[in-house]
């Protein structure tokens, strides 16, 4: 099975995070929190995360489009645990971008998720404006830097 890499297991590396609590109804017969209630948090975190972009995409007469998900589970994630879900920019093209995205369940990374996202309209893609180009740069997923203060 595929890991992801180091960086994105570490949290200071994701610039935007959100706590979800799993609830008793997420857990599997095993007592874990189940792979699809996971993906469901995931989920949540992007559609938090988007929110930051400053417009919703229909204002302009277009849709975000989840094109691909990835998930790589990592360890079991257990109830009663709050799950804290960290995000942020991984690449961005001219009409789409993957959003990284890590939960993480006392201190420790259970699963990371990119999703590729695709910008819409009526006429098939559209490029991805500027303004919300700048915030997708200012919120960007990255290993944080040797030797950094």
């Amino acid at each position: 099975m595929a890991k992801a890499e180091a960086w994105r297991m570490e949290a200071e590396n994701y610039p935007v995070s959100i706590v979800v609590p799993p609830r008793y109804a997420d857990l599997d017969t095993l007592g874990h929190i189940n792979n699809v209630a996971l993906a469901a948090m995931f989920e949540t975190a992007r559609v938090h995360f988007h929110h930051l972009l400053g417009h919703h995409p229909s204002d302009a007469g277009v849709r975000w489009l989840v094109a691909a998900v990835d998930l790589k589970f990592v360890t079991e994630a257990h109830f009663p645990y709050d799950v804290t879900i960290y995000s942020g920019i991984g690449q961005i093209g001219n009409s789409s971008w993957v959003l990284y995205s890590a939960a993480f369940q006392q201190g420790e990374c259970v699963a990371t998720c990119d999703t590729v996202m695709v910008l819409h309209g009526p006429k098939g893609s559209r490029v991805i404006d500027e303004q919300v180009r700048a915030v997708m740069a200012a919120n960007l997923a990255r290993p944080a830097r040797v030797g950094a203060d």
